[in-house]
């Protein structure tokens, strides 16, 4: 293959690197915040499990307020499934009254690189 041929072949390789990173999957961000019946029914340990599962990062942790509140990051779809689970479902002995979601947003690059319990 001669010096030319390379070059091309480089250049195309190039190229094509280039667009991969531009169609790359956009993640999606979101804070809440869950109240209820959701301190002392093991809803951090659940929800972390949980974000684990689906593969999703970012964080948890009670609040003064008797609230839980936290982050999530990840692929758009699995956000929106961890966002079902914390309105829904929860922990088994927990009761949700209201989840409320704020600052969803696509990112680019995840803050997290997995999900943990914050104190």
């Amino acid at each position: 293959m001669n010096s030319v041929v390379k070059a091309a072949l480089c250049f195309s390789l190039l190229v094509i690197m280039s667009n991969v990173g531009s169609t790359a999957a956009r993640f999606k961000s979101v804070d809440y915040e869950i109240s209820g019946r959701v301190q002392g029914v093991c809803f951090r340990m659940y929800t972390e499990d949980q974000a684990r599962k689906l593969g999703v990062v970012g964080w948890v942790r009670n609040t003064r307020r008797g609230t839980v509140d936290g982050q999530v990051q990840g692929k758009e779809e699995l956000v929106e499934s961890m966002k079902h689970w914390l309105s829904k479902v929860g922990s088994p002995s927990s009761r949700i009254h209201q989840a409320h979601f704020s600052n969803e947003k696509e990112i680019n690059k995840l803050d997290f690189s997995n999900f943990t319990t914050r104190y």
